[in-house]
């Protein structure tokens, strides 16, 4: 089959949206289907890396991670499938007005998460769309596709889920088991933030811009500081790189926590998971829905770290089979659940390491989620 996945972002640009299609899309293509990515060209630098089966449109509209593509209509008439990352403002209602034009053809479209902004323009933007464009663009599809049925219940499209349960499969995101995988801890980056091998540590990984204003970054600050004021010892890295970085790192140094927490900037494809493998604890403590999955948990899980996060729709189904929830917003309850963890005797906290990485070969490799739409592609053709 011929298939064409549309995403508002593809590597290299730094977002689970396009890193997950990415590599769903290398794992489909071992399937035997041919399958070409569509996302906006932002920048030409980029296009020099890229393969062949990726196709970066020129920009008419673009705002934020929004916008209409020059052509993406016709180029759509090639393909027997299209399958649309949602939310992807602007391209969205053009393949939706593509479709009531091919009958012919068939649209899968997968429900990523909701769109939130701390910017007030932004957000009434992404709320007039989910009232009045979003359920529109959700009931054309022949397939709906969600990460999970906990985070739909409760999300922007909880109403289109109800009335149309009979399109809808939950499949989760993925991880690649490979590169992903327990391994000492490298003495290279050790040495090279002069960290401690013996002390607790603790990992974040994410976007630092405000995009990614949902990570609750802050809370994971304020709770390392009350873990300080309680003199429990622990040293903390963050990965990842953005507008917001100068902030949070004034945020520390202001706190007194300089020493403990390093900031070492975006990861390289081959550095990241070696960033996993410094860690005994991953947290991820975002704020609100905005998060609504956590590839992040899995590539820590992988490498069998134990995880810690925000008990929200969705993040919740990934986190609680890897480690532990904690209620989101709230630095006091994360901190005594990292004490609490630290707590527990280095032996089973070994096997857990263990545990954690044979859920995600189970339930979380890209091959795994590669079958399921497989089948969903094969029954869409038959009929």
């Amino acid at each position: 089959m011929k298939i064409a996945h549309v995403v508002c972002t593809y590597p290299p640009y730094r977002g689970g949206m396009g890193n997950s299609v990415h590599s769903m899309v290398q794992t489909l293509e071992k399937l035997g289907h041919t399958i070409d990515v569509i996302t906006p060209l932002y920048n030409k630098e980029v296009v020099k890396d890229d393969k062949p089966n990726v196709k970066r449109l020129p920009v008419i509209f673009s705002y934020g991670n929004a916008a209409i593509m020059k052509g993406l209509s016709k180029i759509l008439d090639e393909y027997d499938i299209v399958h649309l990352h949602y939310p992807f403002f602007g391209t969205a209602n053009i393949v939706r007005r593509w479709r009531q034009k091919n009958k012919n053809k068939h649209l899968v479209i997968t429900y990523h998460m909701d769109a939130q902004s701390l910017e007030l323009k932004k957000n009434i933007i992404f709320r007039l769309c989910a009232k009045y464009l979003m359920p529109k663009i959700l009931q054309s599809a022949d397939v709906l596709i969600t990460s999970s049925f906990d985070f739909m219940n409760s999300s922007q499209a909880k109403y289109v889920f109800a009335n149309t349960k009979e399109k809808w499969h939950s499949i989760p995101f993925g991880v690649d088991t490979k590169r992903f995988s327990i391994r000492e801890k490298s003495a290279e980056l050790l040495s090279a933030h002069d960290l401690d091998p013996k002390l607790p540590t603790i990992l974040f990984v994410g976007g630092m811009d405000p995009s990614h204003y949902f990570k609750g970054i802050d809370i994971l600050i304020s709770a390392l500081r009350i873990l300080q004021q309680k003199r429990i010892p622990f040293q903390a890295i963050f990965v990842g790189e953005g507008s917001l970085r100068t902030k949070f790192e004034l945020e520390v140094k202001g706190f007194g926590l300089e020493k403990s927490i390093y900031f070492v900037g975006g990861a390289s494809e081959s550095e990241l998971p070696r960033y996993y493998n410094l860690a005994d604890l991953f947290v991820l403590p975002s704020i609100n829905r905005a998060e609504a999955f956590g590839m992040v948990l899995l590539e820590s899980m992988a490498s069998g770290v134990p995880v810690l996060a925000s008990d929200l729709p969705g993040v919740r189904t990934v986190a609680q089979k890897g480690g532990g929830v904690v209620e989101p917003g709230d630095p006091m309850k994360l901190a005594e659940a990292i004490i609490e963890y630290f707590e527990v005797d280095p032996q089973e906290r070994k096997y857990c390491a263990h545990e954690v990485r044979d859920v995600v070969e189970k339930w979380y490799s890209w091959e795994f989620v590669a079958q399921e739409l497989d089948k969903i592609y094969t029954d869409l053709q038959k009929n």
